[in-house]
């Protein structure tokens, strides 16, 4: 697998690099700048794989794709705003949120050695993610799930949802009125379906609604502690590295 990092902050870059070394990824080259990424692609063979920072010392790392076409495949490494990375989560294997947790990572490597095609590389539609960013209410969202109970199937629809979290291996929606219904998804993919203005993952175990939240403490650890109106199976935690924009979500 051939690795590529554009980061213009080089102690993250090596920081990164090692990481990746840990679970048997080897960086081949690394890249600090928006012009320094172009160059590059224009006389290079393009790798398999990019970790992408967005804010670039000379720019935003968007902009290398107006200047030439990026065959590879991208995982995003960043802090931007939760509409910038649901834009550029359709097109890309995934993105990190900075600093970079180690299980994060190892997920996204794993997903990208998943969704990898056997006779050729992905590639990025960046006028989709363009549009996307210009535009990103014109998403349509999902407004309801299902759950099998019993012999039925119970329709729930997302405003009424308080959390969605991960138990055991499976993924439930805890409702207002009290029941956690047990849904066919993952976490992972209801990254892509919820309100990002409505819904914001606190944490690798829990989605929140925001019209849901009854009290916010702090934690320990510069952590924060969520308290809905009706759910109380388990503590809800903000984890460290998303508190701050968890705080930006809010307002």
């Amino acid at each position: 697998m051939n690795v590529l990092i554009i980061e213009d902050e080089k102690p993250a870059a090596r920081r990164l690099s090692r990481l990746l070394e840990e679970l048997d990824v080897t960086v081949s080259t690394m890249l600090h700048s928006v012009s320094e990424a172009v160059e590059w692609f224009r006389n290079n063979d393009h790798p398999d794989l990019i970790f992408l920072d967005i804010q670039l010392s000379d720019g935003l790392s968007f902009e290398i794709f107006e200047a030439v076409e990026v065959q590879s495949a991208i995982i995003f490494t960043t802090a931007y705003d939760e509409y910038a990375l649901q834009a550029f989560k359709l097109n890309s294997i995934d993105y990190l949120l900075k600093p970079i947790d180690d299980e994060d990572l190892a997920t996204a490597v794993k997903k990208y050695k998943n969704l990898r095609p056997t006779s050729q590389k992905l590639s990025l539609d960046f006028d989709d993610i363009k549009k996307l960013l210009v535009n990103p209410m014109e998403r349509e969202y999902k407004k309801r799930f299902t759950a099998r109970v019993g012999q039925h199937l119970k329709i729930i629809n997302a405003d009424e949802v308080e959390c969605f979290f991960s138990e055991n291996k499976g993924t439930y929606a805890a409702t207002a009125d009290g029941r956690n219904y047990l849904l066919e998804t993952t976490l992972e993919n209801l990254e892509n379906e919820l309100q990002p203005k409505i819904f914001f993952r606190v944490s690798r175990k829990f989605y929140v609604n925001i019209n849901h939240i009854k009290d916010i403490v702090s934690y320990t650890n510069s952590r924060l502690q969520i308290k809905l109106n009706r759910f109380s199976d388990q503590e809800i935690i903000v984890s460290r590295e998303r508190v701050k924009d968890f705080k930006l979500w809010l307002e």
